[in-house]
């Protein structure tokens, strides 16, 4: 996908500042035990497609407000993750602005974890 500019400043504005693991790190640290919270930030008809294992869905349209109430431990570690790791990056970014101090962003997002046939689940 291309993307317009403007759009892509502020990505990288916003990674400057995220802590970022690529999507087999999170693979990993799942497939360890790791406790951490799974939040898919892509839209409602991405998710209803599929969605990573044990994920919570709360949209990057939606996530700041309802953040607080699905997550109110703000000392949590949250992994957020959309199509391809843009996304998530903006919505870490700003989830570390209301005092989230454990947010990362997934690098590769959805079809890097789709495409290299790691487990999905799908909304029935």
């Amino acid at each position: 996908m291309k993307h317009a500019p403007g759009f892509l400043a502020i990505v990288n504005d916003a990674k400057s500042r995220v802590k970022e693991l690529n999507f087999r790190e999170v693979k990993e640290r799942l497939d360890a035990g790791e406790k951490f919270t799974l939040v898919d930030v892509r839209e409602d008809n991405e998710w209803a497609r599929g969605h990573l294992p044990g994920a919570i869905h709360l949209g990057k349209g939606v996530i700041e407000r309802d953040i607080e109430t699905a997550v109110p431990d703000k000392s949590a570690t949250l992994v957020l993750y959309c199509g391809g790791g843009f996304r998530s990056a903006l919505a870490a970014d700003n989830l570390q602005k209301m005092g989230y101090l454990n947010c990362i962003s997934m690098d590769g997002g959805w079809r890097a974890w789709t495409e290299a046939g790691f487990p999905t689940d799908k909304t029935e």
